[in-house]
């Protein structure tokens, strides 16, 4: 009897257990895949060669932004002499017109000094000498 006891709770349990896998199994329907995907990251060989040349283009970028500030302060500055230029012209201009007025009210000519001070032309006809000609 207890044999048969032993073999009938033994049986319940395996039908319980097919049981409990047969239902789990429709509950949850087909099998779900999943995708695994490694975000490992190596750091890329570098040979001396490879080095060298970015070396050489991270001191060629910082060597044109230092041109780059440069010229603009350049810039800057030619353009207060340019206007510090303009403005000597233009008193100069106005000078040369009054002087001009003086002179001709007092009946005064061109004066020697003047003509002395005038540039004389030392090739007449803009004929340079063959040595100053451009080879172009």
């Amino acid at each position: 009897m207890i044999k048969k006891k032993n073999l009938l709770a033994v049986g319940i349990v395996i039908i319980c257990c097919l049981a409990i896998v047969r239902y789990s199994a429709t509950t949850h329907g087909n099998p779900e895949t999943y995708e695994v995907q490694p975000w490992i990251s190596v750091p890329q060989y570098k040979t001396d060669t490879v080095r060298a040349i970015e070396a050489y283009e991270r001191l060629m970028d910082r060597y044109i932004n230092t041109t780059e500030r440069n010229s603009a302060s350049i810039d800057r500055e030619l353009e207060v002499v340019i206007k510090k230029l303009d403005s000597i012209n233009n008193k100069l201009t106005k000078l040369s017109v009054r002087i001009a007025k003086i002179e001709k009210t007092l009946g005064i000519e061109e004066s020697k000094l003047s003509k002395k001070n005038k540039p004389q032309e030392k090739y007449p006809e803009n004929k340079a000498p063959k040595e100053f000609l451009p080879i172009w």
